[in-house]
């Protein structure tokens, strides 16, 4: 049976949440290149993120159950400015928390990677906040 990429993760959590997802509505499906990156997530670009394979046949009934789960998430969550459904989970650099940390960790070579933060990020209005 050919298994095809029905989505993309970055962490197991939603990744199994999905995946279970479409098992409930008997659809044959797994997860590729999750241990890789639970065990280092540094190599989660490298490996393209985790996959989450679905059987050909199925394909087309697995991306309509996912995007109707995130379109219901969607109105049930919408922008605490606008109102907007039209939000996603986005990836942002943390912002600096004093000038005086980025000079010395630029100085000291500490801390060269800029953490990266995960937000949602209303597509209308352009607010980035964290859901609570």
């Amino acid at each position: 049976m050919n298994f095809v990429i029905a989505a993309v993760f970055d962490n197991y959590i939603n990744a199994h949440v999905t995946m279970g997802r479409l098992q409930e509505e008997h659809i044959n499906c797994w997860l590729k290149d999750e241990n890789t990156v639970t065990i280092d997530p540094i190599l989660t670009n490298a490996v393209g993120g985790i996959k989450l394979m679905v059987a050909e046949p199925q394909i087309e009934r697995a991306l309509a159950l996912i995007a109707t789960d995130r379109q219901e998430y969607q109105q049930q969550h919408p922008c605490p400015q606008c109102g907007s459904e039209n939000i996603d989970l986005v990836s942002t650099p943390r912002k600096p928390g004093n000038w005086l940390g980025i000079i010395t960790s630029a100085v000291l070579g500490i801390g060269s990677a800029t953490p990266i933060d995960k937000v949602y990020h209303c597509f209308d209005c352009g607010k980035e906040y964290e859901m609570e």
